[in-house]
């Protein structure tokens, strides 16, 4: 028999390593991802144990008998455990006499799962033994392997059940044999000295970063901070690329109207303009584009006349002026919101001499008069 169990504790022991190297390593890697403090409790701990004893059969004496000790140890990661040990048991010899062993080891346990959970275990253990019997007394190596399962009862105490084998090299209490291959079963109560640690304190969260100057707008002109030279102008401006006061100028000069149109009922603006057509049409077409560039601007819509004709037809003249461009702007996109007016001057404010064929022309006009 103990040339079986030696051997079946060489295997058990090289096995508990591999799967200990596992779970290290999937451990090492969880705590690395992790800035949280370990989970578990590292106060030191008495282990009292009582338990049975299956001999090997080659020492001739009763085969179950009761074994107690004593362990003192702690946890050192949130896995391990190592253990300073003493137990001692006292078989009765086939045909009479006694046969007592005191153990004295260190047994290191690694654990599986969450710590308030049953948590299965591996343990190895290194030992002396000191025998005494009628035939000698004296000190063997000693060691064991086995497994266990383990529970938190409170914070400060676990109960503990484990099932080992156990490999004594005493070769001089019976002549005839070189070790003795034991199983024993143990359970403990682990009790925990001192008061738990603290719970550590929750970890501020870090401020949150600072707005890219990218993302804002501080004055809400539509240029972001980054770029905005001018950031505190005023709400309602019109500004440029560079966010600073841009005055937007929509020039109509080149847009002028034959004499006396257009006519009462007249849409088509183009029969109304002066020649060429063509260039009217392209000088309103570039006052759409310049009020989509700019949304924000408002424009007043107004319509002039040369000095030929009463008063009063001049204003309605100036008002037809105003109103078609007006239609021709709301056709192509502009929102009516952003347009005031139509309004007609009239013959007021000429910018060409009315004396002449050529001021007069320039006097039969439409301007956008922007709104700041």
């Amino acid at each position: 028999m103990k040339r079986k169990g030696l051997y079946f504790l060489i295997a058990l022991a090289l096995g508990g390593v591999g799967a200990v190297h596992a779970q290290d390593t999937a451990a090492a890697s969880d705590s690395a991802a992790s800035t949280m403090a370990p989970s578990y409790d590292g106060r030191w701990y008495i282990a009292p144990t009582v338990g049975g004893y299956y001999n090997d059969t080659d020492r001739n004496t009763h085969s179950r008998q009761f074994y107690y000790g004593l362990g003192v140890g702690r946890f050192i990661s949130p896995n391990t455990s190592i253990d300073l040990f003493i137990d001692r048991t006292s078989r009765s010899r086939d045909g009479g006499g006694k046969w007592s062993n005191n153990n004295y080891g260190v047994a290191a346990r690694y654990y599986f799962g969450e710590w308030t959970a049953w948590r299965p275990y591996l343990m190895a253990a290194v030992m002396g033994s000191n025998h005494h019997n009628a035939m000698d007394k004296g000190w063997a190596p000693a060691a064991q392997i086995g497994a266990g399962l383990s529970k938190a009862i409170t914070d400060s105490s676990d109960f503990r059940v484990e099932a080992g084998y156990r490999y004594d090299w005493d070769d001089k209490s019976q002549p005839s044999q070189n070790g003795y291959g034991d199983w024993i079963l143990g359970f403990s109560i682990v009790s925990r000295f001192g008061e738990p640690a603290a719970a550590p304190a929750p970890v501020a969260p870090p401020p949150p970063a600072a707005p890219d100057c990218s993302t804002l707008d501080g004055d809400h002109d539509g240029v972001n901070n980054c770029d905005d030279k001018c950031p505190n102008t005023p709400a309602g401006t019109i500004v440029g690329p560079d966010g600073c006061p841009q005055k937007v100028v929509i020039d109509l000069r080149g847009v002028n109207f034959k004499f006396d149109r257009p006519k009462k009922g007249e849409t088509d603006i183009s029969k109304s303009l002066a020649e060429p057509t063509s260039a009217s049409l392209a000088t309103l077409d570039q006052a759409v584009d310049t009020l989509n560039r700019y949304p924000n601007v408002k424009v007043m819509v107004a319509g002039y006349t040369d000095s030929k004709g009463t008063d009063a037809y001049n204003q309605k003249l100036s008002e037809r002026r105003a109103q078609i461009v007006y239609n021709y702007l709301t056709s192509h996109g502009i929102d009516a919101s952003r347009l005031e007016g139509p309004v007609g001057h009239g013959e007021n404010d000429p910018i060409g001499d009315n004396s002449t064929d050529a001021g007069r022309a320039q006097n039969r006009r439409t301007e956008l008069q922007v709104q700041q």
